[in-house]
């Protein structure tokens, strides 16, 4: 096990590296920063003075290694529009984006699971044919087109729930829902193909001959061992859920680290997009990381050599 961590540690720093160049290189070809921070009429000289002072004059090389060699040491450098340290751009945007990620996981959950578990056992019923409605309906139904309808409906016409912002408990529902909708579809429909094919294991048709309950049944042998999919699946989206938010952040006017992203591409905010960028792979590698380990936890037959 040891040996497998310092592998994937390793892996996973050659991983950001990589992506460090492709963000650095793909974030430059956006276009000039200094022509949104200067007006219209700004003169050449006054170009050529404000780039000088961002370091944008320089080879791509000569920035990117400026960056990389600040970045090993936590210094990602200041906002080309804040003009703030990156750091402190992001720090309280962190804590939204969480807040707001649990919130969706705990949707998700809560809808995903129990959805999924009673289609399997209630295979080719009303029960399961609603199950696939919902799932169907999830993932096929574009986000920003789920928030926007939800806006209408319970803040304009019904006048339930806040649009934006944060705040009370009743902030986060429509935003929540709508991040986990998605998520929740994909985990049902996972989770009963993956409880169908354990109910009908050969363990399954013995447990049933020694005249275990049918409750045990599922929720001890089944559902424990058609598990481990459904939480590589939920893992994973879990950190995309903290860190990438990025449509519904910007419909529900939501303060998190996705707006962020969305504002830092808008303005080819360098420092900031290349940061969130580093930061959110290296969220989404770490979560894979703890998956793959609590694997052999869930089932004892999982081992890595």
């Amino acid at each position: 096990m040891q040996r497998y961590i310092v592998m994937r540690v390793g892996q996973s720093i050659i991983a950001l590296m990589i992506l460090s160049m492709v963000i650095f290189a793909l974030g430059r070809v956006t276009g000039d920063p200094v022509i949104l921070l200067l007006p219209p009429d700004a003169t050449q000289e006054a170009e050529d003075i404000l780039r000088r002072s961002l370091g944008l004059d320089q080879s791509w090389p000569i920035q990117y290694w400026k960056f990389i060699s600040n970045a090993v040491q936590f210094d990602f450098g200041d906002s080309i529009k804040a003009k703030r340290p990156v750091l402190d751009l992001i720090g309280p945007k962190v804590m939204n984006s969480v807040r707001l990620g649990l919130a969706a996981m705990v949707i998700t959950l809560a809808m995903g699971i129990p959805l999924g578990v009673l289609a399997a056992v209630k295979r080719d019923t009303f029960f399961d044919g609603g199950a696939k409605l919902i799932a169907v309906l999830g993932q096929s139904l574009p986000q920003f087109w789920v928030g926007i309808m939800l806006i209408q409906l319970f803040t304009v016409q019904l006048d339930l729930l806040p649009a934006a912002g944060t705040g009370g408990v009743t902030h986060y529902i429509m935003p929540a829902f709508t991040l986990g909708w998605w998520v929740a579809a994909a985990i049902m429909r996972l989770l009963r193909s993956s409880m169908l094919e354990a109910l009908d294991g050969e363990y399954i048709k013995m447990a049933r001959i020694k005249g275990l309950s049918e409750w045990k049944i599922v929720w001890k042998h089944t559902f424990k061992n058609a598990l481990i999919p459904v939480l590589t699946f939920a893992g994973t989206y879990l950190a995309t859920f903290i860190t990438g938010a990025i449509l519904v952040e910007t419909v529900f006017a939501w303060p998190g680290l996705g707006r962020l992203v969305y504002d830092s591409i808008i303005w080819r905010d360098f420092p900031v997009l290349q940061t969130l960028v580093l930061m959110i792979a290296a969220v989404v590698i770490s979560v894979n990381l703890v998956v793959d380990i609590l694997y052999a936890y869930i089932d004892p037959r999982i081992r890595y050599n």
